[in-house]
């Protein structure tokens, strides 16, 4: 951690005015601009908006729901939050990064299949052709994905069993 200090330090200033100290400033600022170079100047809207702070209610009111929409949208209806997600991980050296479809193609999978066989073990059973076949299928595409392999398509999924 000693030798990242300086990294993080300069990691959580950023964060910190980014999320915080900047937002907080720019919503002030155009507050301000808006109202003292906009409607202050325009009769019709200075009639709605008669002081600085019915304009700051009244927008905030307004503007609040809009922007939780915009959010909300980003993270739920649109593929954004999923590109950006995807170009994070990109670069973390702390994750390991699996390609699609690997999460249902051999991971779940081996998991279950785990617990399955530790439930045959558990009852002294053992594991006959059908299973040993399917734990072979797997450590073939483990082995696929350990070696740099990346699967896109069901072709590649056929490959990796071949190989």
């Amino acid at each position: 951690m000693r030798e990242n200090f300086g990294f993080r330090v300069w990691y959580y200033f950023r964060v910190g005015w980014s999320t915080y100290f900047a937002l907080l400033f720019a919503g002030i600022n155009t507050a301000t601009v808006t109202y003292f170079l906009a409607i202050e100047k325009i009769p019709a809207l200075e009639a709605i908006f008669p002081t600085f702070l019915h304009y700051v209610a009244i927008s905030l009111v307004v503007i609040l729901p809009i922007l939780v929409t915009v959010g909300w949208v980003h993270y739920r209806r649109t593929n954004a939050y999923g590109s950006e997600a995807e170009v994070q991980l990109e670069n973390n050296p702390y994750m390991y990064k699996l390609p699609l479809g690997w999460h249902k193609e051999v991971f779940f999978p081996t998991l279950l299949m785990m617990t399955e066989y530790m439930i045959k073990s558990g009852n002294s059973e053992k594991l006959d052709d059908k299973s040993i076949s399917e734990i072979k299928e797997l450590q073939s595409k483990l082995d696929f994905l350990i070696k740099g392999g990346t699967i896109k398509k069901d072709e590649a999924i056929q490959k990796a069993k071949s190989e």
